[in-house]
């Protein structure tokens, strides 16, 4: 989903891995800004710039080889 150049991805994951997650993308600087949308369904989003979706996409690839990660579309929350 693309909003005003800034590309929105939700994931739905385990709750325990969250922290997790925003652990490792907040390591890199400004590549995306992660927001729990739904704590009790383990909903987060990514707000991500075009300039850096592909370096987050790596990193997801990387991540889901560890933990479960789902996308999710509008419709799925």
């Amino acid at each position: 989903m693309k909003e005003q150049g800034v590309i929105k991805r939700d994931l739905r994951l385990k709750r325990r891995d969250i922290a997790y997650v925003k652990y490792i993308l907040e390591g890199y600087e400004d590549l995306a800004t992660i927001t729990t949308i739904d704590r009790s369904e383990s909903v987060i989003r990514l707000s991500i710039l075009p300039d850096f979706a592909s370096d987050v996409e790596g990193i997801l690839k990387a991540l889901k080889k560890e933990i479960d990660i789902c996308e999710i579309s509008e419709g799925e929350k």
